[in-house]
């Protein structure tokens, strides 16, 4: 039974309802700062806590709940001796928390956040007191969620909380204590030592820390993993420095379906290939992309020409592909795109006669990626690659050389358009797995051979794939050729 509540909230949606189903119930409602005057304002008998525990806010609000009288009334159980003791310590027991934290996630997504904004946006009463709440979920129930609010509302209504419903609660609660804490810890980790009393941005460390602290959050179940047996969920980060920039570049986890199936584990693989190597390029761009490489990318006047020449690249591997342009998809790019099938297509938006002519695949994926469209530079963000018993962190690559600073190792110097072509398929080898080869003319790739274990035998795919088609054609490798006999290849190509 809820006799006493305390609530003390940063995202006040819902809680004037809540308190007043409390209150009409007969509960005593102790509260802080802005929630108390907010329920106050609702006409809601409420009881400031430093009234409760006979001890004033102090230190600018720093020190409001930490007290016996709260922690008491909160960890205090149900036992003859735990009574005896609260008795004797004027120590009333409290039976429902109701707290959300400080908004320090919020607060260091904003670019200009400085450190000492980010400190003072760490919560330390609200983190103890679900942890003391959660500790004694046998005795007290714990709200950390708006979305749960409906829960209490029912318990109202049927008498009290289950054990179980409980035992939810504070399980939610802990998990949400820990990544609030893994995200103070994870932001601080990405924070160079030279700011720790300036008052200004903080600068970025770009050195690996000690401990990295991870936390994503569900955005929701797949049907399945890669294959059928295996379970499955994305996750989006918690929008801390090392798992995301403040760049605001579009991302799947970020993105919007806006229609077709659901995306599976597979597509959001291919998703995420496809656009990350769209995003190197700058003029209209297209790229298909099967099996998390790409197999057909040209760039040209616009994104329905562009489309046309890289799905002609390689259409037998473009049937059922993955679709990514950097460019709104309009009506000519709409009826280019439903000739094909395909899973999805990514793009930073749809026009609204394109939604209606792509309407007709029902079950084509239309993924809405907005943001920044332009290759990130100069960004701190870190791979994490996973591996039995620990990971792998490196740097994202961000980087290209740009080949104004290479070196002419031949007689003859490339032609300007030579250059571009060199350049365009140099981007795209950067997204294709090793051995990889990538042949291109004109702003489309010709030919590209991905994934062998010999960099010859990527040569000998990309000449089977595209016949007389790689006469004239650049080249671009992901890396040296230890023999002569690749570029022998090449040359007979």
């Amino acid at each position: 039974m809820i006799k006493r509540a305390l609530v003390s909230v940063s995202d006040k949606r819902g809680v004037v309802e809540l308190a007043r189903a409390l209150a009409d119930k007969g509960v005593e409602i102790l509260s802080t700062g802005g929630t108390a005057a907010a329920l106050a304002a609702a006409g809601i008998a409420v009881k400031q806590v430093s009234a409760h525990t006979g001890a004033p806010e102090i230190l600018d609000g720093r020190v409001k709940t930490l007290h016996p009288k709260i922690h008491g009334g909160l960890l205090g159980r149900d036992t003859p001796e735990h009574v005896a003791e609260m008795t004797a310590n004027g120590i009333t027991p409290i039976d429902l928390v109701v707290v959300n934290l400080y908004p320090f996630e919020a607060t260091i997504a904003k670019a200009a956040t400085t450190l000492d904004e980010a400190i003072e946006n760490i919560d330390i009463g609200g983190p103890s007191m679900l942890r003391s709440a959660a500790k004694n979920h046998e005795r007290v129930t714990v709200v950390v969620d708006p979305d749960d609010y409906p829960i209490i509302l029912a318990a109202l209504a049927a008498g009290d909380l289950s054990p179980g419903q409980r035992f939810a609660l504070a399980r939610k609660a802990f998990s949400h204590t820990a990544a609030y804490d893994a995200s103070i810890a994870a932001y601080l980790s990405s924070i160079d030592e030279s700011a720790a009393h300036s008052r200004h941005q903080a600068p970025l460390r770009r050195e690996l820390p000690d401990t990295l602290s991870l936390q994503w959050r569900r955005l929701y179940e797949l049907r399945y993993g890669e294959n059928p047996h295996q379970g499955a969920a994305f996750y989006a980060d918690s929008r801390s420095p090392l798992e995301q920039t403040k760049s605001e570049r579009p991302t799947i986890a970020t993105a919007e379906v806006l229609g077709g199936k659901q995306l599976s584990y597979n597509n959001i693989l291919d998703l995420d290939a496809a656009l990350g190597l769209c995003l190197e390029l700058a003029d209209p761009a297209a790229v298909v992309v099967k099996h998390n490489n790409p197999c057909g990318v040209a760039i040209d006047r616009d994104v329905a020409s562009a489309y046309r020449r890289a799905r002609e690249a390689d259409a037998t591997s473009a049937f059922g592909g993955i679709v990514a342009v950097n460019r709104e998809v309009d009506a000519d790019l709409a009826n280019l795109l439903v000739e094909t099938f395909l899973e999805c297509v990514v793009a930073p938006g749809y026009s609204a006669a394109a939604r209606d002519i792509l309407a007709a695949k029902k079950n084509l994926r239309l993924v809405a990626a907005t943001g920044a469209w332009r290759a990130p530079t100069g960004e701190v963000a870190w791979s994490v690659r996973t591996i039995a018993g620990g990971a792998l962190v490196q740097s994202v690559d961000h980087g290209m050389v740009e080949l104004a600073d290479a070196r002419i190792a031949t007689r003859r110097t490339p032609t300007d358009a030579e250059r571009a072509d060199l350049a365009f398929a140099w981007r795209v080898a950067k997204h294709v797995k090793s051995n990889a080869i990538v042949f291109a003319k004109n702003g489309v790739t010709v030919a590209i051979g991905a994934g062998q274990m010999s960099r010859v035998d990527s040569v000998r795919i990309c000449e089977r794939k595209a016949g007389v088609g790689l006469k004239g054609a650049v080249v671009a490798s992901d890396a040296f050729f230890p023999f002569r006999d690749g570029l022998d290849v090449l040359a007979e190509a």
